[in-house]
């Protein structure tokens, strides 16, 4: 199992709640190349939003982001998911309950589930979070696309309710916590 795409890009999948809030963030990451939505760790082929909802497939709600390491790391990658979820809720994050929106990062290499690994131990020796951090670090499994609708939701639905009350803040907190990671605007 490699992470290596091919000579200049990695890809993390990340699950932390609602695949869309995770998506807007990582949309402006300087080094990101592309971010999609989608499912993984369940135990149905090709899942839809419908059945992933119920939680009966044991997927979670993932993006798969792809980077230049050369850019941003994984670490950093993984220290930018941190800050916009909350680690610490088993199987939630805010009003959205079950297992497919559990905190989970699904490594691709052994040298990623090290890094995640040693960052948790990081982010709890230096009490960054007021309760333990729940994160899964698991295999990466399957990853199944999510609808198109799904796809850039935030972007394309800015001032709907959800995306202006939820993902707009993290939004902000990214900006203004990780200003040098941001990809520049044209």
């Amino acid at each position: 199992m490699t992470s290596t795409l091919d000579n200049d890009k990695d890809v993390a999948t990340l699950g932390g709640g609602c695949f869309w809030c995770i998506e807007a963030v990582f949309q402006h990451v300087r080094g990101v190349t592309t971010v999609e939505s989608g499912y993984m760790g369940g135990k149905h082929p090709n899942p839809s939003y419908e059945a992933v909802c119920t939680g009966v497939t044991g997927h979670a709600e993932v993006v798969q982001v792809t980077f230049d390491p050369a850019v941003v790391t994984y670490r950093d990658v993984l220290q930018i998911f941190f800050a916009v979820h909350d680690p610490t809720t088993l199987n939630r994050q805010g009003n959205d309950v079950g297992t497919q929106y559990r905190s989970v990062i699904f490594y691709h290499s052994s040298e990623q589930a090290a890094t995640a690994k040693e960052l948790i131990a990081d982010l709890t020796a230096d009490n960054i979070f007021p309760s333990p951090i729940v994160t899964e670090v698991s295999p990466a499994q399957p990853f199944y696309p999510a609808e198109t609708y799904h796809q850039e939701y935030f972007m394309r639905n800015p001032n709907q309710p959800y995306c202006a009350y939820l993902i707009a803040p993290k939004l902000a907190k990214f900006r203004q916590q990780f200003t040098s990671k941001l990809k520049p605007t044209s």
